[in-house]
């Protein structure tokens, strides 16, 4: 499946990239498969990825759950939460 990846702000600049596209393997088939992959590169992707650190995704542009399905084509925006004051 074909994946358009978007990277913002803090995860931006530790990945060195704003967008990738990727084929994704079979088994990714959720969100939460998907973040599993990405952490399966090493380095900062496991160090990010681990359960440690805060993340939202947005699939489609909205909002979404780890479990959320994934479909052929999707734009999937990964970000860290923002707080104001």
């Amino acid at each position: 499946m074909n994946l358009q990846l978007l990277y913002f702000a803090q995860l931006r600049e530790k990945f060195g990239i704003a967008q990738e596209t990727i084929q994704a393997p079979a088994s990714v088939q959720t969100v939460a498969d998907l973040i599993a992959h990405l952490a399966s590169r090493g380095g900062t992707w496991q160090e990010t990825f681990s359960g440690e650190q805060a993340f939202r995704v947005a699939l489609n542009q909205d909002m979404v759950a780890l479990t959320t399905t994934l479909t052929d084509g999707a734009e999937v925006a990964i970000f860290r939460p923002v707080t104001g004051g």
